[in-house]
């Protein structure tokens, strides 16, 4: 049984990863702002009050979790802002800047000591952040912070390996979650199903790989 800890664990992608960890046997920590019933009928260990925008309050809130030894971190949550060249703000791209590029690092920083030889460590990233992706534009602050993202989690990748421990970045797909108002292409199950198939190849030779949930090698 893995001890497997999943932050935006109470909706969409990271609610699926939760149940699917949780039918294989595996113990999951569900760490979130804000709990759902559909994750309190699950039988997972659920920890709100946990906001990775929250600098300030983030220690205490993952003290819960200080005691464990984690062999899966993920770091799912995350932010999206509709916004184009003539329709973006300042304070949008600092809080995206803050969930989904700082956030995780900061996560994975605090619980670095719990991350024992053979544990790993998954982003949650998107090819939106791809630069040599990017064929339509817009989107100024969900790019730029999974860009960040992704460069933060290479350097993570390289930090870790003398410890044993791997790091994924991965790109979910195009899901069907409220975030892109459930105008995906494939479900939230089966984005989890492949990112879980990810997760189990990770190793520290492959560690700093930027993934499609479908096994593509993405490009930077």
């Amino acid at each position: 049984m893995l001890n497997v800890v999943i932050t935006g664990a109470n909706r969409g992608i990271g609610l699926a990863l939760a149940k699917q960890y949780l039918a294989k046997g595996h113990k999951v920590y569900a760490l979130c702002r804000n709990s759902s019933d559909e994750l309190n009928q699950t039988k997972a260990i659920v920890i709100d009050n946990v906001d990775v925008a929250n600098i300030d309050s983030l220690q205490y809130s993952l003290e819960k979790v200080s005691t464990i030894s984690i062999d899966i971190l993920i770091n799912n949550a995350g932010v999206l802002a509709d916004e184009s060249l003539n329709n973006m703000s300042a304070i949008t791209i600092d809080y995206q800047f803050r969930v989904n590029a700082l956030g995780p690092i900061l996560v994975t920083q605090i619980l670095k000591d719990q991350l024992g030889s053979g544990a790993k460590v998954a982003l949650i990233t998107s090819r939106m952040g791809s630069v040599a992706d990017n064929t339509s534009g817009g989107r100024y602050g969900y790019r730029m912070s999974k860009a960040a993202l992704n460069s933060a989690g290479v350097s993570l990748a390289h930090d870790l390996k003398p410890f044993g421990v791997a790091v994924a970045l991965l790109h979910p797909g195009y899901v069907q979650t409220e975030m892109v108002n459930h105008n995906g292409d494939i479900s939230a199950n089966q984005s989890a199903s492949r990112l879980m198939q990810r997760i189990d190849e990770l190793n520290l030779d492959n560690s700093g790989t930027f993934w499609h949930a479908n096994g593509e090698v993405l490009p930077w």
